[in-house]
């Protein structure tokens, strides 16, 4: 009986292989130029507003900002850092008192956390009481100064009224602009606190079932 025979096979490694071109377009140097000074630039339209936002903010972050601000506005890069950090402002509400059909009384705020939820509804509301309070001037300001801005935060005053008069089945509404006391490092020391500041926004009834009136 024949028995096979194996002989050993000599391995050859193969020639190497030619590179195989990438597909595509290739950057030019001037492509990757100009694309690295629009990433730049960009990068410094995104840092520089918070830098020189409001006060106190450093007198170079302010100059920078200047040449730029045409294209922060183009492309709405001017956030509003003012509710939250360096230095935010007073907070606002609007309180409302409500009259029902049976003579009974119901009050709140607009915002309520302890209502509003969840936060992203709390916090859009209180973007619609600081819409109107930027709008609304003080009570103690001049009477002509009263009776032209009326005719700008009054539409927005009767559209809250109209949904809380909806939601409650309410007869008529009272709403006034409440200014949160901030009061600063040494008052909060020593243990000092302002009242807060109201200025009423008026008493609101349905005179249809379409929207409210003064």
């Amino acid at each position: 009986m024949d028995v096979p025979v194996v002989r050993p096979i000599a391995f050859v490694n193969a020639p190497p292989s030619s590179p195989v071109a990438a597909s595509g377009p290739r950057w030019t140097r001037l492509g990757r130029a100009a694309a690295t000074v629009a990433i730049l630039l960009y990068l410094a339209l995104v840092i520089a507003p918070p830098l020189a936002g409001p006060a106190p903010s450093s007198a170079l972050a302010t100059r920078l900002i200047q040449p730029l601000r045409p294209l922060v506005g183009a492309l709405y890069l001017g956030h509003g850092y003012r509710f939250f950090a360096p230095d935010p402002g007073p907070g606002h509400a609007i309180r409302w008192v409500m009259r029902m059909s049976d003579g009974t009384t119901r009050s709140g705020s607009l915002p309520d956390p302890a209502v509003d939820r969840p936060r992203l509804l709390y916090h859009r509301r209180f973007m619609i009481a600081e819409k109107i309070a930027g709008l609304v001037p003080a009570a103690d300001a001049p009477a002509d100064i009263r009776r032209e801005s009326k005719p700008q935060w009054q539409p927005l005053v009767m559209g809250v009224a109209g949904q809380l008069l909806r939601r409650h089945g309410g007869v008529e509404v009272e709403l006034s602009m409440v200014e949160f006391d901030l009061p600063a490092p040494e008052d909060v020391i020593a243990g000092r606190s302002a009242a807060d500041i109201e200025t009423p926004l008026g008493v609101y009834a349905f005179a249809s079932s379409a929207e409210p009136s003064r």
